[in-house]
């Protein structure tokens, strides 16, 4: 089940890499956020997709939280121990519904600028996502919904 989840996750990756949208919205951000722009725009679709769970998904993203941060706890034994001692911390601190708000991806992009090294302006990053939103959201949701329907199938057979 692990291994049908990374290679699950390497699919979604690959295929949110090389879609259309996607390298439109990375050559809009580029000249704000030069090599930094893909991880910008992964933040930023995080916290559209958690803004707006409930467009995406049957239950609250409180509950879903829920159930992936117990899922981590229960399989905690087969995660790298580079990620077990991230993982308390994300748990705790209820990082999945705090990328619901400006103020929590806030919170994670300062996270990645101390702890990765990252160079960025995090004010900077917030004042763009706040400034195009909209037009951001405009193509993450078709994006999204297209994303989800190619890997609908992918789930019921390997996960359900």
């Amino acid at each position: 089940m692990i291994a049908q989840g990374i290679v699950f996750h390497r699919a979604i990756d690959t295929y949110t890499d090389n879609h259309p949208a996607v390298k439109e919205l990375l050559q809009t951000l580029r000249p704000h956020f030069g090599r930094y722009s893909a991880v910008l725009l992964d933040v930023y679709f995080d916290y559209l997709l958690a803004s707006r769970f409930g467009e995406f998904s049957e239950v609250s993203l409180k509950r879903y939280a829920r159930g992936f941060y117990f899922t981590l706890i229960r399989n905690r034994r087969y995660l790298p121990d580079r990620f077990k001692r991230f993982m308390w911390h994300f748990i705790l601190t209820d990082r999945l519904n705090k990328y619901a708000s400006l103020h929590g991806i806030r919170g994670s992009l300062e996270i990645m600028v101390r702890v990765h090294r990252i160079t960025i302006s995090v004010s900077q990053a917030i004042e763009y996502l706040q400034a195009h939103e909209e037009e951001l959201y405009a193509v993450f949701r078709p994006f999204f919904l297209e994303l989800q329907a190619e890997f609908r199938p992918y789930i019921t057979q390997h996960f359900r």
